[in-house]
């Protein structure tokens, strides 16, 4: 790969984590602030707003899959010697214990065991840390599958993919605490709480993969923006089959799921996801450079998700500021409040950035 290729991945993989965590900010914090009143879905505005909060985890957990993917298969050695084996292992034990540290019951470990059921109902349901999590170590055994049997990944991480898509609406119907620990049974379900489980949204996760591993064979210029418009009817193509299968799910049945656990609802979201990613690939060709800034928040993503969630929603050692002002601003005060989230989003990883420096300095002097 020549370095130029090298740049614009790096430059591509920043803008597209950056713009991901930065859509996530806005949404938890409009979710958070706008008054019930506001939220209409005969409004224009709320209603596009309301579409794209649904999109933001599709977007978050595809550049997990892609920047995951892509840095694994840069590494020359076999899987068990290369070094993205082992990050991405520690990575994924990281992602469970925060996932379940943000929603531990209580901050006191002294009234953890007098805690009513509910609670730990709440604590035990999966999140979309805990699903990433997941779809790194289901990445790291496809791409082994793929090493060891000579499958390209396309083929390997494309099976999983239909796999996942498939298989949900009816691994989804099932109520799997029946046949087993409802610690486990969140994965596969919603019946306890769960606000995302393994099928689906690990499609999401598998897809990225498929992009970051073209990444990092795509060694020239004109072999990138080959890519950009193949990502881009990639898109397209999944959009217009949402909707052909919601079509012909109405035509055959009378009634459509499209809205609930349907493949087409993946297709639709997933599209919409490639067509995004396009957009970046091929405006990583020509922008030579990108702010300081944006860099540092594409490689924070991990930090700014947990700040900003605490901030919103608090932790077992704090309050949150949706216990004092949930659902009481006006449109015009709620968009304030998001560009000031992201504001000091964005002050935060200058800081850290800056005292991570001074840091490393005083070790090596």
């Amino acid at each position: 790969m020549t370095q130029t290729a090298k740049r614009n991945r790096v430059i591509f993989l920043d803008l597209i984590r950056a713009f991901a965590v930065l859509n996530m900010v806005q949404g938890h914090t409009i979710d958070v602030l706008l008054g019930k009143e506001y939220r209409l879905l005969d409004s224009f505005v709320f209603s596009i707003w309301n579409f794209n909060r649904g999109m933001t985890a599709p977007l978050f957990m595809f550049t997990a899959g892609t920047t995951f993917t892509y840095l694994f298969r840069l590494q020359s050695a076999g899987f068990a010697d290369n070094p993205r084996f082992y990050k991405g292992f520690k990575r994924a034990l990281l992602l469970l214990f925060i996932g379940y540290l943000l929603k531990l019951p209580t901050g006191n470990p002294l009234y953890l065991f007098s805690l009513p059921g509910q609670m730990w109902k709440l604590f035990l349901a999966a999140d979309v840390l805990q699903i990433i999590a997941f779809g790194l170590l289901f990445l790291l055994l496809h791409l082994y599958l793929a090493e060891k049997f000579k499958i390209k990944d396309i083929y390997m991480l494309g099976a999983g993919l239909l796999i996942t898509v498939f298989s949900a609406p009816y691994v989804l119907n099932v109520n799997w605490s029946e046949y087993m620990h409802v610690s486990f049974a969140n994965y596969l379900d919603m019946n306890h709480g769960s606000l995302f489980t393994i099928f689906p949204w690990l499609a999401y996760i598998y897809a990225g993969g498929i992009l970051g591993s073209f990444l990092a064979k795509a060694g020239r210029i004109h072999e990138e923006r080959k890519l950009g418009v193949i990502v881009a009817i990639s898109g397209v193509m999944l959009l217009a089959a949402a909707f052909a299968s919601d079509l012909l799910e109405v035509a055959s049945t009378g009634k459509s799921t499209f809205w609930m656990h349907s493949p087409a609802l993946v297709f639709l979201r997933l599209g919409l996801v490639l067509i995004v990613t396009s957009l970046f690939i091929l405006a990583s060709i020509r922008v030579r450079d990108i702010p300081k800034t944006v860099v540092l928040l594409g490689r924070n993503t991990l930090l700014i998700y947990v700040v900003h969630l605490v901030i919103l929603y608090g932790s077992p050692w704090s309050v949150g500021i949706n216990k004092f002002i949930g659902g009481a601003f006006t449109p015009i005060e709620t968009v304030i409040s998001a560009l000031i989230m992201i504001v000091l989003m964005i002050a935060m990883v200058i800081i850290f950035n800056k005292l991570n420096f001074k840091n490393r300095q005083l070790v090596t002097s």
